[in-house]
């Protein structure tokens, strides 16, 4: 008898409870209409919002490295993409724009068939090079390899270039006339703004 008496209370209890929360809930919300009823947009601009807005086509800012008076100098281009490090590799084979070029900017890359491909392995590009880009010991070589790796280091996601011929690491020069297999970064050629 003793737990009936105790169920029977709880049971009331709960049951009131459920009742004032039924009751509650059904005094929310909106009350049911005769007929649909037009509703005019709020005026004004109302954020969707708080992601930042993406950059507008032409606003991205690729870092290339080109040469004037015989000293690599860091160019800011705007483009409409992001660049790929193939991509920024064809910027460097062609070389600067007309006002780039009016700004004394020039190029030490003769030619795009010198640089045969690059790929990401990691943080680091690997440059694969053809014949004419080794072994020429000519300071626009030192140049050269300066404006891959200025252009390529520029880029957020590499730390460091290595050059590749016959898929074998190859030695560059460095602006202080030792070579290195890499991977080398911008500090191991002076860049000018």
């Amino acid at each position: 008898m003793r737990t009936r008496a105790r169920v029977q209370p709880r049971l009331t209890r709960d049951l009131g409870l459920l009742a004032v929360t039924a009751m509650l809930l059904a005094g929310c919300g909106v009350s049911a209409e005769d007929r649909p009823r037009v509703i005019d947009r709020p005026g004004g601009p109302h954020p969707v919002g708080t992601s930042p807005a993406a950059q507008p086509t032409g606003q991205l800012t690729e870092t290339i490295c080109f040469v004037r008076d015989e000293q690599l100098v860091r160019v800011d281009r705007q483009v409409s993409d992001a660049a790929t490090p193939v991509d920024q590799i064809r910027f460097l084979a062609d070389g600067p724009t007309s006002a780039e070029r009016e700004a004394g900017l020039s190029t030490a890359l003769t030619g795009a068939s010198r640089i045969t491909g690059v790929r990401l392995v990691g943080r680091e590009a690997l440059v694969d090079v053809a014949d004419g880009l080794v072994d020429t010991g000519r300071t626009d070589e030192m140049l050269a390899f300066g404006q891959v790796v200025c252009t390529l280091t520029a880029r957020p996601d590499v730390d460091g270039v290595s050059f590749l011929h016959d898929s074998r690491r190859l030695g560059v020069p460095r602006a202080d006339g030792s070579l290195s297999t890499g991977p080398l970064t911008v500090s191991d050629y002076p860049v000018h703004r």
